[in-house]
């Protein structure tokens, strides 16, 4: 869905010209990554108040869509060329392989960074720079675990909570993580012994090493996290029985912030306060702090062996030549694949971003070889010194 640009001084009722015309492209492009999105994340979605929200927010964008479709034909052009893009089908992948709720923070970024795209286009709807905004406004409140007032959902699932961070960026820059460090470390021994053996046993170590390490970091994390998750319910529940009063004021205002009216935010916050204790510290709990009791974090194991994968697959790439050659073949193939594998990672970053395959995986490729050919050099300085 990338970022139209400016349009022209045109008025919409004028002969478009070239660069109108990409720009309704752009448009169309942006729709029509919407609609296959949000329709397949209706398909996926357990929850039926959600199933209804990304229906909703297909039906929108399908309305979008026609305005441009319509302006395309008008000028002859073929709108039915305008086909999903490669990033929304990695996207789309992603959702249908480890559930929706993961592509969800990226969804609101991309909904947030284009909520003026309409603002200065002559030709939209009237409603549509409205409808940009809205979309930007519902989505962070999903990504953030919060509620959607005045509609289907008044309570977004704990499970579509970003964690801290956007978990496929998290991915992406793991492998990275994996990939720079380990051609460094390969190529200032390769610099400092001409590309022997000792690469890949330096290779094999500092794969193992810093797998582990980013493996016991992230346990660390998470369950520090979930230990102070635990102790905030737990001390939400002991309040609850305590000063139920404080509570139920305390959950009423949230209502109030999230929209609702004053009478109907004091009467939901003293059914739930006055109702069972377990659903009433749930609530509690999702609504003031934004946990999610059942999950409080996700596991730590689960994250600590994703991270341990992660950066291994990414470290393992620069070693390979090594394990069927030596010298300087199996360094300057080392670079090669090591390049390639760069511009790989920069392009599956504008997965998230949106941004430019050539100039993020471009630039990379340059970040990733320049830390290579420092620590080459260093090698080769320390290894003539030493020799």
């Amino acid at each position: 869905m990338p970022t139209p640009t400016p349009p022209s001084p045109a008025s919409p009722s004028a002969s478009p010209s070239p660069e109108d015309l990409a720009r309704y492209r752009e448009n169309l492009q942006g729709e029509v990554d919407a609609i296959a999105l949000y329709s397949l994340l209706a398909e996926l979605e357990g929850s039926p108040a959600l199933r209804d929200f990304y229906t909703r927010m297909a039906a929108t964008e399908d309305v979008h869509a026609g305005v441009w479709r319509r302006r395309l034909t008008e000028a002859g052009q073929d709108p039915s060329t305008v086909r999903v893009g490669w990033r929304t089908r990695v996207l789309m992948l992603v959702a249908r392989r480890l559930g929706p709720g993961l592509v969800v923070p990226t969804i609101a970024e991309r909904e947030a960074a284009e909520q003026g795209m309409y603002d200065e286009q002559a030709e939209a709807l009237s409603r549509m720079p409205g409808d940009e905004r809205s979309h930007a406004r519902l989505f962070r409140e999903l990504a953030g675990g919060r509620g959607v007032e005045g509609g289907a959902i008044a309570r977004i699932e704990g499970r579509h909570r970003a964690g801290g961070g956007n978990q496929l960026r998290a991915a992406v820059l793991g492998a990275n993580d994996g990939l720079v460090s380990n051609l460094s470390i390969s190529m200032g021994v390769a610099g400092a012994s001409g590309g022997g053996h000792a690469v890949l046993i330096a290779g094999l170590a500092g794969m193992l090493a810093g797998a582990l390490s980013m493996a016991i970091g992230e346990w660390l994390s998470v369950q520090s996290a979930r230990e102070l998750f635990a102790h905030q319910v737990k001390v939400e529940r002991e309040e609850l029985l305590t000063v139920p009063d404080e509570e139920e004021e305390e959950l009423a205002l949230i209502y109030q912030a999230k929209g609702l009216p004053e009478a109907q935010a004091r009467e939901m916050a003293k059914t739930l306060v006055s109702g069972e204790v377990g659903r009433a510290v749930d609530t509690l709990a999702r609504e003031e702090l934004g946990i999610d009791p059942e999950e409080l974090g996700g596991s730590a194991w689960v994250a600590a062996l994703t991270s341990f994968v992660l950066f291994a697959l990414g470290a393992l790439v620069p070693i390979l030549p090594f394990f069927v050659a030596e010298g300087m073949t199996a360094v300057a193939a080392s670079i090669v694949i090591a390049a390639v594998a760069l511009f790989v990672v920069g392009a599956a970053i504008t997965v998230v971003t949106g941004s430019s395959v050539l100039r993020t995986g471009g630039r990379q490729v340059l970040l990733g070889l320049f830390a290579a050919a420092v620590t080459y050099g260093l090698g080769a300085l320390v290894g003539r010194a030493v020799g």
